[in-house]
């Protein structure tokens, strides 16, 4: 069961990383074709274009090669069988983040070879999403007291939620006294 789940992680970082590998690369030939196609006026780019540009294209690099080394699976040369998957690409909280990143300057990217330059103010929104978490979760708790969860009375029910239907039905037969249910709490 864990080597399907290796193997479905691996499959899926091989697919995410040809992703990031194309991405550097796409999106920069998106925007000279939309420039040569529909704004032939902002050819060459001007200098704050393209200080915009590689300002940009520096952490998008940075990440990329940052996922790319981190998710990138080994396998045995000779035979091909999985040594490592890497970290998993698909998971929560920061990996997450690098791909926000890289997807809105790649959308930049193509969206200013398209529209113009001040497509460029779309890349503002990884800022102020930055400044909004790190209220929610440092600066509001601490200064102002409040707390970073939700409020009690929704904490309390979405405890009771997080109970599954078989953890309930445990519950339930321990405190009817069920033997099954004493033996297995015994072998713990």
């Amino acid at each position: 069961m864990a080597n399907a789940s290796a193997k479905r992680i691996a499959t899926r970082n091989e697919s995410a990383v040809k992703t990031l590998r194309l991405g550097m690369l796409v999106p920069t030939i998106i925007s000279i074709l939309f420039r040569l196609l529909f704004r032939r006026d902002s050819l060459p780019p001007s200098k704050g274009s393209l200080a915009i540009y590689i300002a940009t294209f520096f952490p998008a690099f940075f990440l990329s090669n940052y996922l790319i080394k981190i998710g990138t699976t080994r396998r045995d040369p000779t035979t091909g069988t999985l040594i490592s998957y890497g970290e998993d690409l698909n998971q929560a909280g920061v990996t997450e983040w690098c791909f926000d990143i890289l997807y809105v300057t790649w959308a930049c990217q193509i969206g200013s070879g398209a529209f113009g330059e001040w497509f460029w103010w779309l890349y503002m929104v990884i800022p102020v999403y930055a400044v909004f978490k790190l209220w929610v979760s440092v600066i509001s708790p601490m200064f102002l007291g409040r707390s970073s969860s939700q409020a009690p009375e929704e904490t309390a029910t979405s405890e009771k939620e997080a109970t599954s239907k078989r953890q309930e039905k445990l519950r339930k037969r321990n405190e009817r006294g069920d033997p099954r249910i004493k033996t297995q709490l015994g072998r713990k």
